[in-house]
């Protein structure tokens, strides 16, 4: 079954823009202010639509300053510890100094991963409810 996408040229957009500002660091790491006005139109369009972008598409990006983090050439990575158990990734951007920490956990599962967040798998009106345990949902994020 084809599965049609809502704005799916606004996404092949945003797709495009975030690819071509990668494709510009990765020629010339001098050039972050194109790939920054790329990775600012990029937010710019996907806020004017109200489109929901992937958490990955996200960490990589400046909050403040909109540029594109890569360690090494546009921000410094950092793995700091709270305590013997709790680890974090500490990203910096170069361009303007803000901090964006991430946690490190190997067993957490993002919702874009999870099967009931995707749309083939929710249910339809006439289906009979399904119920499945908390161990079971865990069990297909841990891979």
């Amino acid at each position: 079954m084809a599965h049609l996408l809502k704005d799916k040229e606004a996404y092949e957009r945003l797709n495009y823009l975030y690819q071509a500002a990668h494709c510009v660091l990765s020629q010339n790491p001098e050039n972050v202010e194109l790939a920054r006005f790329y990775c600012f139109t990029q937010r710019t369009v996907a806020r004017r639509l109200v489109l929901k972008q992937d958490p990955s598409v996200k960490r990589t990006l400046c909050k403040k300053c909109s540029s594109l983090l890569i360690p090494g050439v546009t921000a410094t990575t950092r793995q700091r510890r709270k305590n013997s158990k709790i680890r974090f990734t500490v990203m910096r951007c170069l361009s303007c100094g803000q901090s964006k920490t991430l946690l490190n956990n190997p067993d957490y599962c993002l919702w874009v991963d999870r099967p009931e967040a995707q749309l083939e798998q929710q249910k339809q009106p006439g289906d009979k409810p399904q119920i499945n345990t908390t161990q079971q949902l865990l069990s297909r994020c841990v891979v």
